[in-house]
């Protein structure tokens, strides 16, 4: 199946803001003075850093974290020291990259070399900080020791206690720490804490090389500091910044998620499905990773998703089957303790086309999409709900409430869920900046609105998120396109009597062919003494 990039980003809101900046400056071939870095800039970045640098495009409000404001030259990836400017590789670098976890896509592939190096003079030409003569220094970040279980467990304990890193990013990275709802940019905006366990989407590389350079240098304009000073203190040796390089690396994965079509569900032939979340049977079976991102097509639309991906694992046993998604939440909605970071959210996320209001407590919720009916071929239903032509069957799970809803739709905002699910139960558990969410339902229910799930098929899936504590509701949630269930089939008798038949019938073989072998040697041997004789 076609495998996709996990890094995705909604590059049509890029191009859509980068339109409204054309209708806003005019046609830029009958302005004064532009060269290749002012005509690119006005073209694709003025719709979200405005015309002037600012950071205050048109797109900004729609956005969090703001765009970079150019004219103050605080940039967060650099190869030198906080408070320094960055170099010209270091602004090309975040053109050509970007930024992952935001709106600031990458345009290695999309701009020319010479676009993207006069787009770096152009944005340098906005801050009266750059001057000629200043020629920006970086680090000798020198190379990265090698890594055993003696500099992890240094670079846990420095992580957990003497660096303080666990008060942002919590004990197990997931940016769950104590102090992750209180913190804000330069700008007074609420910024998040880096999920550590999710390396992929790390600003300037999630290699240990990578986080050497953000500790030394720190993020210039946000809460992560510098590391430096510290070293120069005697405080912290470079060993030791290495050492938690290396344990905030080992969080993540080995390699980033390569996402696939298809979520196979495996066959328990004489063992019991799953019982819970936390079911050690789980361990054995490989989760599949499904990205997902803001819903930005029903209005009112939503820009800042909490959840950018989640783990789906499934099993079944013939009669039934179970499905555990999970995915990275820094805590479990309502909670007292996240009021102040929605209510910041809510009031700045302002699409025009209505303002999002405060409901109140909202829970964290998950749905699973599936087609009402088996589609021929691949032919699926519209992946926003469906539609009155091809309906959707739902599973529901909110944070606030027990069981689980069965439902169906035919678009956006027509949901009607049964009052509770009577075939379909789940478990879920929050922990340590994580949810887990199973469902079980049997393969098979008398209802006539229900999907029967079958084996040896590929089935259409598709899910949505919401963070409520992050201000998501209705339509302002993550949403995902849709994906394959695949439930293995029962392993036919014929697997395991055609290979003993073959071994059968090729011992047979062997003997025939040795017997009559052994058979021509002897009429060989009496040839040859009648004649000798």
């Amino acid at each position: 199946m076609t495998r996709r990039n996990p890094l995705v980003v909604p590059m049509a809101l890029v191009v859509l803001f980068a339109a409204v900046s054309l209708l806003l400056v005019g046609d830029l071939s009958a302005q004064d003075g532009n060269d290749l870095g002012e005509v690119t800039y006005v073209r694709w970045c003025a719709g979200c850093h405005g015309v002037d640098g600012t950071g205050n495009g048109p797109g900004a409000e729609y956005m969090l974290p703001r765009p970079r404001d150019f004219t103050e030259a605080r940039y967060q990836i650099r190869t030198t020291a906080s408070g320094e400017l960055p170099t010209d590789d270091d602004i090309l670098a975040i053109i050509d990259r970007g930024m992952p976890g935001t709106t600031m896509p990458g345009w290695e592939n999309i701009l020319s070399n010479g676009e993207r190096e006069a787009l770096v003079e152009y944005l340098k030409s906005l801050s009266r900080f750059f001057t000629p003569d200043e020629v920006p220094e970086p680090f000798d970040f020198g190379s990265a020791p090698r890594v055993n279980a003696e500099v992890l467990a240094e670079g846990q304990a420095l992580f957990q206690d003497l660096a303080g890193c666990a008060q942002c990013h919590g004990v197990d990275g997931r940016g769950d720490g104590e102090s992750s709802p209180t913190q804000i940019d330069d700008g007074d905006f609420p910024i998040r804490v880096a999920d550590l366990t999710e390396n992929w989407l790390f600003n300037g590389g999630g290699e240990v090389e990578d986080i050497y350079r953000r500790l030394l240098t720190g993020l210039d304009g946000t809460p992560m500091p510098s590391l430096a000073d510290v070293v120069t203190a005697g405080e912290l040796t470079y060993d030791q910044i290495w050492a938690i390089a290396h344990y905030a690396r080992s969080l993540s994965p080995d390699e980033a998620p390569r996402v696939t079509e298809v979520v196979r569900g495996v066959l328990f032939e004489n063992a019991p499905l799953p019982s819970s979340v936390d079911d050690e049977a789980w361990i054995d079976i490989e989760p599949t990773y499904i990205p997902l991102v803001g819903q930005i097509i029903v209005m009112p639309r939503w820009f800042d998703p909490r959840v950018d991906g989640v783990w789906v694992q499934a099993a079944h046993d013939g009669e039934s089957v179970a499905v555990r998604v999970t995915w990275s939440d820094p805590n479990s909605s309502p909670d007292p303790l996240w009021t102040d970071w929605k209510s910041q959210v809510i009031s700045l996320m302002q699409p025009k086309e209505g303002d999002p209001q405060d409901e109140g407590p909202t829970p964290d919720q998950l749905m699973v999409q599936f087609p009402m009916e088996m589609p021929e071929g691949m032919e699926r239903p519209y992946f926003l709900r469906g539609d009155n032509r091809r309906p959707v069957y739902l599973w529901q799970w909110q944070s606030d409430r027990d069981g689980a809803l069965e439902g169906e739709a035919r678009g956006f905002g027509t949901e009607a869920f049964q009052s509770d699910g009577e075939d379909l139960t789940v478990d879920a558990s929050h922990a340590n900046g994580e949810w887990q969410v199973m469902f079980t339902r049997t393969l098979v229910t008398s209802a006539d609105d229900d999907l029967d799930f079958v084996t040896g098929e590929a089935i259409p899936m598709a899910l949505f998120a919401w963070d409520g504590d992050n201000g998501e509701s209705g339509t302002r949630g993550s949403v995902s396109s849709w994906y394959f269930l695949f439930l293995e089939g029962a392993t036919p008798a014929t697997v395991y009597v055609y290979p003993t038949l073959a071994m059968m019938l090729t011992a047979v073989l062997g003997f025939l062919v040795v017997g009559s072998a052994q058979k021509k040697e002897r009429e060989g041997a009496e040839i040859e003494s009648e004649t000798a004789s």
